[in-house]
C-alpha cells in the first residue's frame, strides 16, 4: 500500500499552538520534509519527536518532489511542514501535493495556527468574505498597480509583508487609497510582541514610520474593502408606484408608513417623495 502525505501546520510563534494530532502524526511518519530542518528540529526537540529529515524549500522542491512521491508510492508515509503556520500559504509545498494528487495518492491535511486567519478572526473587519493576496510585488511601481487595481475591491482583502517592506508597502498604499481608508496592521501574530492595530490608513503609516518596533516582526496587513455608494435619493419606479397607490388612499403620514414597513425604504425619504408627490398633484 501506499504510505499518506500529511500536510502539518506548525505554531507561528508559541509552540503550545500545536495540536496533540499534529504531535502524533510527526510521531508516526516515517518521514518529515522540511522548509529548514533546523528550524523544523528545534520544534521536534521540543516534543521529543526523532524523526529523519529531509529539506524541502522554494529552491529545490520542483526536483525533490518527485523522489518524495516515489517514497510515498512505496509505501513510506510523510509530513509537510513549513517554517511556521500552515504549509503552502507563501510557504513551499505545492509541487509535492500536487504532483501527489496527480498519482492518486492520499494528502491529509493536519490544520492549525496560520497567521492569516489569525490575523482576520482579530481584526474587527467583515471577513464572510475575503481574498487573500500573498506577498506584494518588490518595487514600488508594481506594488501601487496592484493597489490601483484593488481600490475597487469591495470585500476584505490580506497580504503578508516583510519587516524591511512594511513602511514602503503602507506608503505606496497611501499613494493610491483615501487616507481614511480603514486598515488593520497585526504583527508577531502569537508571539510576546503581538500587536494588532485597527485604524484609518494614514493613522496606521504614521505608526509604522514613528515606531521602530511598528517595523519589526512579520506582518498581516488586512484592508477593508470599499463602501459600496448608493445614491439615497432615488426610488425604484416599482417603490414609486406603491407610493402612489398608497397616497391615493391615506394621508401622507400613513401612506409612508406603509411605504415605509413595505419597501424598506427610509422613512426620511419616502416622506419627502410624499410630500413632492402631493405639491405635484396640487400644481
Amino acid at each position: 500500500m501506499s504510505g499518506k502525505l500529511y500536510v502539518v501546520a506548525t505554531p507561528i510563534g508559541n509552540l503550545a499552538d500545536f495540536s496533540f494530532r499534529a504531535v502524533e502524526v510527526l510521531k508516526q511518519v516515517d518521514l518529515i520534509a522540511a522548509e529548514d530542518t533546523r528550524h523544523a528540529k528545534m520544534l521536534l526537540n521540543h516534543y521529543g519527536i526523532s524523526k529523519p529529515q529531509v529539506s524541502l524549500h522554494q529552491h529545490n522542491e520542483e526536483h525533490a518532489s518527485q523522489g518524495l512521491v516515489d517514497k510515498l508510492k512505496a509505501g513510506l508515509s510523510i509530513a509537510l511542514v513549513s517554517d511556521a503556520g500552515t504549509p503552502l500559504l507563501s510557504d513551499p509545498g505545492m509541487p509535492l501535493v500536487k504532483l501527489a494528487k496527480q498519482q492518486g495518492l492520499d494528502v491529509i491535511p493536519i490544520p492549525g495556527a496560520c497567521a492569516l486567519i489569525a490575523a482576520l478572526s482579530a481584526s474587527g473587519l467583515p471577513i464572510t468574505r475575503f481574498t487573500f493576496e500573498g506577498f506584494l510585488p518588490r518595487t514600488a511601481s508594481a506594488r501601487k498597480s496592484f493597489f490601483l487595481e484593488k481600490l475597487a475591491d469591495t470585500t476584505t482583502w490580506a497580504f503578508y509583508e516583510s519587516s524591511h517592506r512594511i513602511q514602503a508597502a503602507l506608503e505606496d498604499m497611501a499613494d493610491i487609497f483615501p487616507a481614511d481608508h480603514e486598515i488593520v496592521i497585526a504583527r508577531e501574530i502569537t508571539k510576546l510582541h503581538e500587536t494588532i492595530l485597527k485604524a484609518p490608513l494614514a493613522e496606521a503609516l504614521s505608526a509604522v514610520q514613528s515606531n521602530e518596533n511598528m517595523r519589526k516582526g512579520e506582518f498581516v496587513v488586512i484592508v477593508a474593502g470599499r463602501k459600496i455608494e448608493t445614491d439615497n435619493r432615488q426610488l425604484s419606479d416599482e417603490h414609486l408606484k406603491i407610493l402612489r397607490l398608497l397616497l391615493k388612499e391615506c394621508s401622507i403620514k400613513t401612506a409612508v408608513a406603509l411605504a415605509t414597513e413595505i419597501t424598506g425604504q427610509r422613512k426620511k425619504l419616502l416622506y419627502q417623495t410624499a410630500l413632492e408627490m402631493q405639491e405635484s398633484r396640487e400644481d
